[in-house]
């Protein structure tokens, strides 16, 4: 299963109908949880995310509606006995603020929890599933936000295997060494692009932003603002709903799921009325609280 649980949508304060920050990629058996904001662990009840589907902790920046969670998910992880290590990422210069958080009050520690500050652009450790990599945005406070990228496969033709008398242990060996009796890979099988998904939050337009969103079949992002307040966006450090369309326009994004909308606005239909007037085609969503999103089919 691979899809986007959306926790929380609002930028700097909740509302009444938007929670702080929070954002699960479930990505196979891994459960990545980006920004958990205030409030995170009770969306994840009634979302229905247990606290054994967390894998993976990634927080772009230490702007409390992007991390004030973490010290009730960090706690709960361990209250629950959860199995398996549980890694988190984050900017290395707000190291401190991790270990108060990770620590903020009294409990017992029971899960292995790996921290791996962020120090430059770059290959994170993760699992073999995927490729995970950082890039440092353009905000007031340092702030990276994140790639995932499956690798490149191949896919089986069925017809084709058959009609070469290649079957059982021997699609294997195919696989593994790239040619059997004379029979190469690329006869009985078609590329499978890897499928790739972006997370970016508090920024300005930077170079940061369009290597995550390159070729991305979902792009999370932020659209703090309508495309009138733009100077807004650029004095805070952040983007308007047409600037996020755009580069997803540019770099080829699939899908656009548009988040972290200030309170100023009302009507989030605006948001993608200004996303379709930057010219965006694809697949739009205007996240809202609690909302499953799946990825894209692969690539053709």
């Amino acid at each position: 299963m691979r899809e986007l649980i959306v926790l929380g949508t609002a930028s700097q304060v909740p509302t009444r109908h938007r929670n702080h920050n929070g954002y699960l990629l479930r990505w196979d058996g891994e459960g990545v949880l980006f920004d958990p904001g205030e409030g995170t662990q009770r969306q994840m009840l009634r979302a229905g995310v247990a606290a054994h589907d967390l894998t993976r902790i990634c927080v772009t920046h230490f702007h409390g509606d992007h991390s004030l969670g973490v010290a009730g998910v960090v706690q709960r992880i361990n209250l629950d006995r959860v199995p398996h290590p549980v890694t988190a990422y984050y900017p290395a210069s707000g190291g401190r603020f991790f270990h108060r958080l990770r620590y903020a009050t009294a409990y017992r520690e029971t899960v292995a929890l790996r921290e791996v500050p962020v120090h430059q652009d770059g290959e994170l450790p993760g699992p073999d599933a995927f490729t995970l990599t950082a890039r440092r945005l353009s905000h007031p406070v340092e702030a990276f936000g994140y790639r995932l990228q499956e690798p490149d496969s191949r896919r089986m033709l069925p017809d084709r295997l058959a009609a070469h008398g290649i079957k059982g242990p021997d699609v294997g060996r195919l696989l593994k060494d790239g040619e059997l009796r004379g029979v190469r890979l690329a006869d009985v099988s078609a590329h499978r692009p890897g499928q790739r998904f972006a997370f970016v939050m508090d920024t300005r337009l930077c170079d940061g932003v369009y290597a995550l969103a390159d070729g991305c079949d979902m792009l999370v992002i932020e659209s703090t603002f309508l495309d009138e307040d733009v100077r807004l966006a650029e004095e805070h450090g952040h983007l308007t709903a047409g600037q996020a369309a755009k580069v997803a326009v540019e770099s080829g994004v699939r899908h656009l799921v548009l988040t972290h909308f200030s309170q100023r606005y009302g009507d989030p239909a605006v948001f993608a009325e200004q996303a379709r007037a930057a010219g965006f085609e694809g697949e739009l969503t205007v996240a809202a609280d609690l909302m499953r999103v799946p990825m894209p089919r692969r690539r053709p």
